[in-house]
């Protein structure tokens, strides 16, 4: 188990490689003379809270998701080695196995799916269940997203008929070691969402320190604006959101158990919990992002200012597993379905 003290100097560490105004190949470079793969299997339930919030932090791009998901999936992480994800807003399955034989795919993915190698695709198979499948990413057609974000570096991946084959497994899964590695999706879904919501987490953290640094350096009527109580209230409002998404997502993160070593098979209540969490990162980020912005008021709006990369951040990340509008109304429906109340987040 790390000590308080590694701790910190990883930290430290994770800083320096997120750093801002880097893209994501600088990040993946410093990450990888970090050591980022290393510590990942050997300490991740540590790394990963570490790593995504320091990313939301620094408004940093970097593919440590395909990381973190290969290692869920059972799949050996390396800097050639991409997992296609759902399309923005979705949580299915990106891919299925045509008619023809040849794989078919819709779906996104980080910046190293341009770069080549491997790409890690699952797919349905019949009777409801996951496989995962391997395609040379160059057989993919793979085009940069430049909306809202583009800093952030997401794709789009389309497949249509390519030729694939079994991906590759690195050992025992985390769990049953008789488990298909396409039955690891559902979990690979969750530990995303939560590193999501550590990353949301880091950015309403840095937004809000900008408005409160506004706050107190601008004066209006010979007094700072957080002297005013309306000023006082939305920053207030916006610390007890961001306190509740970062002790949501860590709560649900201890008690998911993910990348424990052992781990065992992560029950449905583990998954409900991450959806529970990325739902409130989700809703809880545009509700700092909606406070700050009136705090900074006019200044919140330049392109010289850095709160609308933060803004725009959190816009992207909350698309993606699973919005918090949509997410919201699947855990209500499965309430209505089950007529139980799930277990609250052990907060």
């Amino acid at each position: 188990m790390i000590d308080a003290e590694d701790v910190d100097l990883l930290e430290a560490g994770i800083r320096r490689a997120v750093g801002s105004d880097r893209g994501p190949d600088a990040v993946d470079l410093a990450l990888d003379d970090l050591g980022w793969r290393e510590a990942l299997a050997d300490e991740g339930a540590t790394v990963v809270p570490l790593l995504f919030a320091a990313k939301g932090a620094a408004v940093s791009a970097g593919t440590a998701m395909d990381d973190l998901l290969a290692v869920t999936l059972g799949v050996q992480p390396g800097t050639d080695v991409s997992v296609v994800q759902p399309e923005p807003g979705l949580r299915t399955v990106p891919g299925l196995i045509s008619a023809s034989g040849g794989l078919w795919a819709r779906g996104a993915g980080t910046a190293r799916l341009s770069r080549g190698g491997t790409a890690i695709v699952a797919v349905g198979a019949a009777g409801g269940e996951t496989r995962l499948v391997a395609a040379d990413a160059a057989d993919l057609v793979v085009r940069p997203v430049d909306g809202i974000d583009p800093a952030f570096g997401l794709v789009t991946v389309t497949a249509d008929s390519v030729p694939w084959r079994p991906a590759a497994q690195s050992g025992p899964l985390p769990g049953p070691g008789a488990a298909p590695a396409g039955a690891r999706w559902p979990d690979a879904t969750a530990v995303a969402q939560l590193a999501i919501s550590f990353e949301l987490a880091g950015a309403a953290k840095a937004m809000l320190e900008l408005a409160r640094e506004h706050a107190l350096t601008r004066v209006q009527f010979g007094l700072p604006i957080g002297a005013f109580q309306a000023v006082r209230h939305r920053l207030a409002d916006s610390l007890v959101a961001v306190e509740g998404m970062a002790a949501a997502a860590a709560a649900a993160w201890e008690a998911s158990g993910y990348l424990a070593v052992p781990a065992e098979a992560a029950d449905a209540g583990a998954r409900q919990l991450a959806a529970m969490a990325k739902a409130i990162a989700g809703r809880n980020a545009r509700t700092v992002a909606r406070n700050c912005q009136q705090v900074l008021a006019g200044v919140g709006f330049t392109a010289e200012h850095r709160f609308h990369h933060y803004f725009r951040r959190v816009l992207m990340l909350d698309q993606l597993f699973g919005s918090a509008t949509e997410l919201t109304r699947e855990l209500g429906s499965e309430l209505l379905q089950a007529r139980k109340l799930p277990a609250p987040i052990p907060l």
